[in-house]
């Protein structure tokens, strides 16, 4: 039996053509949006931020595919849904992307720069950084409520860590104290435990009497 095919139906898949067109439907129809006035119960996720130091990997990709997964499995269930997006700023790793860009397209080190100067550059890495990973994200068909897009150096933000900063160190929580750091010598700041990087070598050790 010889069974002819539709010619209506393409015969390969278009991700391009129908993953387009379902982001755009979603998007015009504000599905994701969140109303926090809505008569049924809440749920709320919050996108693990990802750094304005380049563009999304795969990792990314599994974790906002499954974020996604179990946002829409909410929305089936009949919640409020808000899975909020946002990118972080991530300090000293941005610093450093841009520092190295600046180097290889001026010539010249970050201490050439005035401090407004550098400032400007890295602002503007992130500007375009962020579009990218925002573009990627909705290309994926992240059901995100887009409207509530966050950067952690936002007033809003920024606000919010002074706040809990000055109640934890009221408490007794943050304190001062002398402690050994790790100290990058090429950034020259101090750098967290898990951006220390570990490698094991021959060496010496001196007793002295």
């Amino acid at each position: 039996m010889t069974v002819k095919a539709n010619p209506e139906i393409p015969t390969a898949y278009s991700a391009q053509q129908v993953e387009g067109r379902w982001t755009e439907f979603w998007e015009e129809r504000r599905c994701f949006v969140a109303d926090p006035t809505a008569d049924r119960p809440a749920f709320s996720i919050t996108m693990p931020p990802p750094n304005v130091t380049g563009v999304l990997h795969m990792g990314h990709a599994l974790v906002s595919t499954l974020q996604d997964i179990f946002s829409r499995w909410k929305r089936m269930q009949g919640y409020e849904v808000l899975w909020l997006p946002g990118c972080d700023h991530a300090g000293i790793s941005t610093q450093t992307v841009v520092e190295r860009h600046l180097l290889l397209k001026t010539g010249k080190k970050r201490s050439e720069f005035s401090r407004e100067e550098f400032l400007e550059h890295v602002w503007s890495w992130k500007e375009h950084s962020e579009s990218s990973i925002v573009e990627q994200l909705r290309k994926m068909g992240s059901s995100c409520d887009w409207s509530r897009w966050c950067f952690t150096m936002d007033a809003q933000k920024n606000r919010a860590v002074r706040k809990v900063f000055e109640e934890l160190y009221n408490e007794g929580l943050i304190y001062r104290g002398d402690y050994i750091v790790n100290w990058d010598c090429v950034t020259q700041t101090a750098i967290a435990d898990d951006e220390v990087e570990y490698e094991e070598g021959q060496g010496n050790l001196w007793h002295f009497r």
